[in-house]
């Protein structure tokens, strides 16, 4: 029959464990913000993904720490009203900058920017007042629509940031005209469980619904 397991009976850690060896690969939000005193703040975070196109958004989900407060992510994104200053931006992780990304989960104190720490490089953003990263093929401005907290001071309990895009930084020559990504070129990163990381360079083109069944697997086309 397998293994039955209930949340109830787990710790909070073991969860998170079961959830980020099932539930891979993920894509990795590098996100950047800026605190109210004007220190640039970077984290990964690789429960993210994109949530609609109408209005263009995406949502990542910063936990709590251990003490159940806010961390600095958080803290800088969430709406005015709240405290934040109510801006993110979202670049994607690559290849060339992923030991950068990876360093800057450091847990430095909040008057320290992870921008220097990682050596990755803060560049301007067009709207929004948190830089980019130059190293990131892609970064995704957004203005943060809301935040939902699942467990609110909770020690590891976790948000929801929804963020609506305002402005697409691409490397130049990445998409063509009909914004047709240039795959092999945009090398990235996904997370599996633990410390273990992917390269997304073995593709292969499957149509969806009933094509999938007729569609020979793997001669469908490997990219």
């Amino acid at each position: 029959m397998g293994t039955i397991l209930h949340p109830d009976a787990l710790s909070v850690r073991e969860r998170y464990k079961l959830m980020t060896q099932a539930i891979a690969p993920r894509p990795i939000a590098l996100v950047s913000t800026v605190s109210a005193d004007g220190v640039e703040n970077l984290a990964p975070f690789s429960f993210f993904t994109g949530l609609g196109s109408d209005p263009m958004t995406l949502v990542f989900c910063p936990a709590n720490d251990d003490q159940g407060r806010e961390k600095d992510t958080l803290a800088n994104c969430k709406p005015l009203q709240e405290g934040g200053t109510g801006q993110f931006v979202v670049n994607v992780v690559v290849d060339g900058c992923l030991r950068g990304a990876v360093a800057s989960a450091e847990a430095l104190p909040p008057e320290q920017s992870e921008f220097e720490f990682s050596g990755l490089t803060p560049v301007p953003s067009e709207i929004v007042k948190p830089p980019r990263v130059a190293q990131s093929p892609i970064a995704f401005e957004c203005a943060t629509m809301q935040v939902i907290r699942m467990k609110p001071h909770a020690p590891s309990g976790g948000n929801l940031v929804i963020g609506e895009i305002l402005c697409i930084h691409a490397e130049e020559g990445l998409f063509d005209e009909r914004l047709r990504a240039d795959t092999k070129g945009l090398d990235l990163i996904g997370r599996m469980g633990g410390f273990e990381y992917l390269r997304t360079q073995d593709r292969f083109i499957l149509r969806p619904g009933r094509a999938a069944l007729e569609d020979g697997g793997d001669e469908a086309g490997h990219s």
